[in-house]
């Protein structure tokens, strides 16, 4: 395989998961019964631009499939940030009514819902049909494609061109990078601001968060290859945040490198040069991850088993993509957690890809009472355990296992 930005060959790995069905393709009763398709998940290390990847070995449109089930409202802490970014992005850059705000991957309508709220036009991209739908709902104003060259030129003949681009969480989503972070040079306006969100891998590997690494993650981003990415497509980082969302996230800001008019933050090189003093362009920061993550799939399958000889009944809680990686990682199956409890309608009544353990709702946590609430989606923990406290009036007790096994 040759890096999907440089076009290297890729010769150095980073992280061997074995093997896994596609983190969101639950099943139905129907499918329960069909054989599941299960592809290596293995990611490997650019060793010319540093863009750590996944190996391909699907194609994107089965994997945002028309019933894709990842649906952004269901967080509340994620609406926050979403309403948050609206208000800072209107502050900061005087967005009104005459502007325009195109969200990529729009989902379910989680931001732009605020955007529009706000007075300011605006569209929403986003290929996936249960989640535009959703957004349609809304009110908004949704085209259901994949974002890229193509696209942004149709859209700019139509009168589209953007004066803000929010990109949440899509970039590391998309195959063909280049293809893709090009269409924001075409569709920006000549001054207009373009923001990329996407979990920083610096805090991936040393905050041992292997279980981020699934198939719709294409690529694992440092803020030193996204600038390198950016710039070959006409863009230019001006500024760079630091955000608490999964686990640890980057915002940054660009601009077009031909006409923007922001000054580059200080924060832009002060970033690059602590990435480069943990060694993210050298071989060794890549290495040790494996080793880390096979000691939490251990840690988790000892506890489980361990919680089945004392008579302890497991439920898990979030029926998120990362649990997915884990569970499948780990070999966890229904005899050793009885079911994973979701907000989200779309997914309850179905199966985990890969587990094959049932998703149901949440009145089954107080109907049968169990003594050990496993948290999948730790990033949202403080959010889980505040909903779920009621746990405790019969003594249970919450379980997580990244980045290292905590029972409390």
């Amino acid at each position: 395989m040759n890096c999907r930005h440089c076009g290297a060959a890729l010769q150095r790995p980073f992280l061997d998961l074995g093997s896994a069905p596609p983190s969101n393709a639950y099943l139905t009763l129907d499918t329960l019964h069909a054989p599941e398709q299960w592809f290596p998940l293995r990611v490997m290390v650019c060793e010319q631009c540093w863009l750590v990847q996944t190996e391909d070995f699907s194609r994107a449109d089965a994997l945002f499939a028309a019933d894709y089930a990842y649906f952004s409202s269901f967080s509340d802490t994620w609406l926050k940030h979403a309403h948050q970014y609206v208000h800072a992005m209107v502050k900061r850059f005087g967005l009104g009514a005459q502007s325009t705000v195109v969200e990529i991957a729009a989902n379910d309508g989680y931001l732009l819902q605020f955007v529009q709220q706000a007075g300011i036009p605006c569209l929403g991209i986003e290929p996936t049909a249960g989640t535009a739908r959703a957004a349609r709902k809304k009110g908004l104003e949704i085209i259901e494609d994949f974002f890229g060259v193509k696209l942004a030129q149709s859209l700019v003949q139509e009168g589209h061109a953007a004066d803000l681009i929010a990109a949440n969480n899509v970039l590391a989503h998309v195959p063909d990078i280049n293809d893709f972070v090009r269409g924001f040079t075409i569709l920006l306006k000549p001054q207009g601001v373009a923001t990329f969100e996407f979990p920083h891998l610096l805090k991936l590997v040393r905050e041992n968060q292997f279980d981020t690494v699934y198939h719709e993650h294409y690529s694992y981003l440092s803020l030193i290859s996204v600038e390198t990415i950016l710039s070959s497509q006409g863009m230019q980082i001006f500024d760079v945040e630091h955000l608490p969302t999964h686990g640890g996230s980057l915002r940054v800001y660009a601009q077009r490198a031909d006409l923007g008019k922001h000054e580059q933050s200080d924060r832009v090189a002060n970033l690059l040069q602590e990435e480069n003093a943990a060694g993210m362009t050298g071989a060794d920061f890549y290495a040790g991850l494996q080793e880390k993550a096979e000691q939490v799939k251990n840690d988790l399958l000892l506890f489980l088993i361990e919680a089945g000889r004392q008579g302890l009944s497991v439920a898990a809680y979030g029926a998120a993509a990362k649990g997915n990686t884990l569970l499948n990682f780990a070999g966890v199956r229904p005899d050793l957690v009885r079911y994973v409890v979701d907000r989200n309608p779309a997914k309850q009544g179905k199966f985990m890809p890969g587990s094959r353990i049932p998703i149901v709702d949440e009145a089954h946590l107080r109907q049968n009472k169990p003594d050990r609430v496993l948290i999948l989606p730790w990033n949202l923990c403080g959010e889980v355990m505040q909903q779920l406290s009621y746990i405790k009036e019969w003594g249970g007790q919450f379980v997580t296992a990244v980045p290292q096994l905590k029972i409390q």
